[in-house]
């Protein structure tokens, strides 16, 4: 099977890794067309072995990438295509269709109640979606809660699979010597309790939440926040206002998987932290979460589906829903608690990135052929009473 992925960028961000690793594991041949914004991962699939092709899409509107997509789709003689994220899912599965290709495959990676990928959810983008989804064959929703929003949406619930969002567990199984490596990097006095968060600096995202509990902390509590993004400098400002600026660490993008990036990569600096906090009261999945917890970490989360649609409860995990007291008297409570040893939390077993490619693979298999049945490690269920469009 021969298949193209399309992207509407590649730099670091959660689908962009989440394809890359992807990749890595699929038993398929891939090549990759991004839209726009060929970055880090761009670079990385190259070290990989997987062509990249930049559309060069100069903008949302940019209609003349269209036929340069159709010629690229039929060119490359593929047996499927498979898009992810809002622009190219538009564009790729319009594409695909007149290139002549019907086995589509679409993965939406970020459909919250209020946004998609960070953009405000309006009737008109609400439309588009809806009327590219049908030209496709098949949508691939990261988590239950992403497959019931698309129900509630109007996606037919037969074209709608789940397959998780998956992890390289050996790469965040907890060392103790990058955990020294990187403290010492990051110039962390020896007895740091360094809170972490992970993710876009976005408002979305609440890693002011973060800032403001770490001012009512003890001094001896340091904030570790990793990515890149629009808030960064409101952050860096709120945290000087706080009188905490000495406390806050920024260390930009890092990728999950080495591709040479100068400094620690983000399993070394995962391994560095005592606890993990994502303040965001809206996930999709939570894959920052999955893999602290793949690293042996406390967590305290607001919104993880991927936490929420197991059956069982997650011991080392704990959700806040409330504001920064309740955050400050969480990370007390778990500093007071004995540590345990920081080995991979069951929970995190169930997202093996290997699980997560073969169950892609059935999924691709029943697109090609034209048949295809519930996802097998999470059913679809009924879309709930009382769902409204957003």
């Amino acid at each position: 099977m021969k298949a193209l992925h399309i992207i509407t960028g590649l730099g670091v961000g959660g689908a962009e890794q989440q394809l890359r690793l992807l990749l890595r594991h699929l038993p398929v041949e891939c090549e990759v067309v991004t839209l726009t914004n060929p970055g880090a991962v761009a670079d990385g699939l190259a070290e990989d072995g997987v062509r990249v092709v930049h559309l060069g899409m100069a903008g949302n509107r940019d209609l003349a990438a269209l036929p340069r997509l159709v010629r690229i789709i039929r060119a490359g003689g593929y047996d499927l295509v498979h898009t992810h994220l809002y622009r190219a899912c538009v564009y790729g599965r319009l594409a695909a269709r007149l290139a002549g290709v019907r086995a589509v495959v679409a993965t939406e990676h970020s459909l919250g109640d209020s946004q998609l990928e960070g953009r405000r959810l309006t009737s008109g983008v609400r439309a588009l979606y809806l009327a590219s989804e049908r030209l496709g064959r098949t949508t691939v929703a990261v988590s239950p809660t992403v497959a019931d929003r698309l129900r509630g949406w109007g996606v037919p619930a037969p074209r709608i699979e789940v397959v998780p969002n998956g992890i390289d567990l050996t790469r965040f199984r907890f060392d103790p010597q990058a955990r020294h490596r990187t403290r010492r990097r990051l110039g962390l006095p020896d007895d740091a309790r360094v809170v972490g968060g992970v993710g876009r600096l976005t408002a979305g995202k609440r890693f002011d939440v973060l800032v403001h509990a770490l001012a009512r902390l003890p001094r001896d509590h340091w904030l570790v926040l990793v990515g890149g993004g629009p808030e960064e400098n409101v952050l860096r400002r709120t945290a000087h206002e706080a009188g905490v600026a000495d406390r806050v660490l920024f260390t930009g993008e890092r990728p999950c998987v080495p591709d040479g990036t100068p400094g620690p990569d983000l399993p070394s600096l995962v391994c560095a932290m005592d606890v993990f906090v994502s303040p965001s009261p809206e996930e999709t999945f939570g894959l920052a979460i999955v893999e602290a917890l793949a690293c042996g970490l406390p967590v305290l989360y607001a919104s993880c589906p991927a936490i929420e649609q197991l059956p069982a409860d997650v011991p080392n995990a704990r959700r806040v829903t409330g504001g920064t007291e309740d955050l400050v008297r969480a990370l007390t409570e778990t500093r007071a608690q004995a540590p345990g040893p920081r080995t991979a939390a069951e929970a995190a077993l169930h997202y093996d990135i290997g699980r997560s490619a073969a169950q892609l693979m059935d999924v691709y298999a029943a697109t090609v052929s034209g048949h295809r049945g519930p996802s097998p490690l999470f059913p679809a269920t009924p879309t709930p009473q009382g769902v409204s469009s957003p």
